[in-house]
């Protein structure tokens, strides 16, 4: 099948100024000038007029877990709840709703609310009618929760983190999640999966890592979606299993896994003071939590490599960075700086990372897996960054332009549901640090947020628009294209036409995002917007009147990647 898109700019680095793609049974056959695809339009089965549209590389979410998303989606969603009074309220609404099934919510945010008290099980049985209710803070590594659900879970008062309250951090936390993901219903897991991959692809991503692990979700979670991902229509999901050591690398394995990686957790988080620092909290007592030692992270590190796997590890706070480069180290010792670079092991948030850290990273040649919409949410001065930390400490969190200058690889994501797939949003807060000397220019963003995802999951050849390609890529409706660079040096260079820097839609804060009009992955459709201002995806898509379907006709995208 012949498909010819014209009459809207394309992305595509080695074509500067294109307005043209051939694409020829699912391959990229050709980019240019409108004035140059004449010759291709009398052999192409459909012509696509693109009006404007922006033709760019699809976006892939480094960092992803599938059914916590699809929950939020489909049920209690508690992001921007102003406060505890308004998040009781919200429970006793889904209560009504739900009549007796579990509530299961995402979201809540003490630090915003005027009084940061959280509600307690006590509250939450009365407003709920005593049902079962899990309601996780937005970082995901603390919850409330109901008496009712307690039930279910003998002896979780003696778990680490468990409060009588109701409030579940660490362990504890970890045990209720592995009890809600095992003993979902199937039909309810499936679906909270689907609506994750379905809006995935509306956003204009085509590919997804999800970050599985036995204290996230459990072995079970990541085979139903894995076999979804397979059968179905939908962007291709990498799935990680984090446990560590050699039992790790080898249920990794078995599960079908692209790495013993993802969640695989060395602390928490800032936002549930459970983040491992070297020193204490600005706001309250103690150092966080360490989940793992340097010799675990030593042993897995080397099995992986050993097994030509790749590793990760959760790390955000200092401490936690330190004994992930430090295990970086011994591991290069044993197994040759080669292997480990060859290996490509990845770390996810690199929230503390400061130059020493950065530096391990490049030697190791290991993928910084990163989330801007922590800083746009978290990290304005006297925000919850500021709170948990101070002033000074806070100032120097997420430094991608830092880690850019170490000679580290970045891959955008959203840790979804902490922050939404949304990935024009994550490249614009990339753009648009709180800290000025941490800020990537939209084109370094925009690579991190699509050819940075590719190469995280070991693959180079994916992420760019050109000849000989898979025809992956999304078609936007944009206003304006621009080449946005913090250093104005970099922006007056590129800017100029001799340059052939590609642009992209201007980012500016306040400015409306670009709206997705078609996600297509290896030539085949997985969206397309369905209304009339979105003509060019609904031809490509083969519904519009009198044409025929280019890329659908081909069968549906589907299935699994790993490296």
């Amino acid at each position: 099948m012949r498909l010819l898109l014209r009459g809207g700019p394309v992305h595509a680095a080695g074509a500067p100024g294109a307005d043209a793609m051939l694409v020829v049974d699912g391959r990229i056959a050709w980019i240019g000038p409108s004035s140059g695809a004449a010759v291709h339009a009398d052999d192409a089965d459909v012509v696509v007029e693109l009006d404007g549209a922006l033709v760019a590389p699809a976006f892939v979410d480094a960092h992803v877990h599938h059914t916590m998303t699809g929950l939020t989606l489909l049920g209690l969603d508690l992001r921007g709840v102003p406060s505890r009074e308004a998040l009781l309220d919200a429970v006793t609404d889904q209560a009504r709703r739900t009549r007796g099934r579990p509530i299961l919510g995402h979201g809540w945010d003490e630090t915003a609310w005027p009084d940061p008290t959280l509600p307690t099980r006590a509250e939450l049985d009365r407003s709920s009618w005593g049902s079962v209710v899990y309601l996780s803070r937005i970082d995901v590594h603390s919850a409330v929760v109901s008496t009712a659900l307690l039930a279910l879970l003998p002896g979780l008062a003696d778990a680490a983190g468990f409060e009588p309250t109701g409030r579940v951090t660490g362990d504890a936390h970890h045990r209720v999640r592995r009890h809600l993901t095992e003993e979902l219903p199937g039909g309810l897991r499936e679906a909270a999966q689907r609506a994750t991959r379905a809006h995935a692809a509306e956003q204009g991503v085509v590919a997804l890592h999800e970050a599985a692990g036995p204290d996230i979700n459990g072995a079970e979670d990541l085979r139903a979606l894995l076999a979804l991902a397979a059968a179905e229509p939908g962007p291709l999901v990498v799935g990680y299993w984090g446990r560590p050591g050699r039992q790790g690398v080898q249920e990794a394995r078995d599960l079908g896994a692209a790495g013993v990686a993802g969640d695989l957790f060395v602390d928490g988080a800032l936002g549930s003071r459970t983040a491992w620092l070297h020193e204490p909290y600005a706001d309250g007592p103690g150092t966080g939590t360490q989940y793992l030692d340097v010799a675990s992270i030593t042993e897995t590190l080397v099995a992986a490599t050993q097994a030509g796997m790749q590793a990760g590890f959760h790390a955000i706070g200092d401490a936690a960075l330190d004994a992930v480069a430090e295990g970086l180290r011994r591991t290069m010792e044993q197994c040759g700086q080669p292997a480990v670079r060859a290996a490509r092991h990845r770390i996810e948030h690199v929230t503390m990372a400061g130059p020493d850290v950065a530096a391990v990273l490049a030697e190791a040649g290991a993928i910084a897996s990163v989330q801007p919409l922590f800083d746009a949410t978290w990290g304005a001065p006297g925000g919850a960054y500021g709170h948990r930390l101070g002033p000074a400490r806070a100032a120097g969190l997420h430094d991608f332009a830092g880690l850019v200058r170490a000679g580290v690889s970045l891959a955008l994501g959203s840790d979804s549901p902490v922050t939404p797939i949304d990935p024009w949003a994550w490249v614009r807060a990339a753009m648009w640090h709180h800290q000025p000397a941490a800020r990537l220019s939209a084109r370094a963003a925009f690579a991190a947020a699509t050819r940075g995802g590719w190469r995280a999951a070991g693959d180079d050849a994916s992420g760019l628009l050109a000849v000989g390609a898979p025809a992956t890529y999304a078609v936007w409706a944009v206003d304006e294209l621009a080449v946005q660079a913090p250093d104005a040096r970099v922006a007056n260079w590129s800017t100029d036409p001799r340059s052939g820097t590609p642009g992209l839609p201007r980012l500016d804060p306040g400015l409306p995002a670009p709206r997705c009009l078609a996600t297509v992955l290896g030539g085949r459709v997985l969206y397309a917007a369905d209304d009339a201002e979105a003509g060019a995806a609904t031809a490509a898509a083969g519904r519009g009147a009198g044409t025929v379907g280019p890329l659908g006709e081909q069968g549906p995208a589907s299935g699994t990647v790993a490296p």
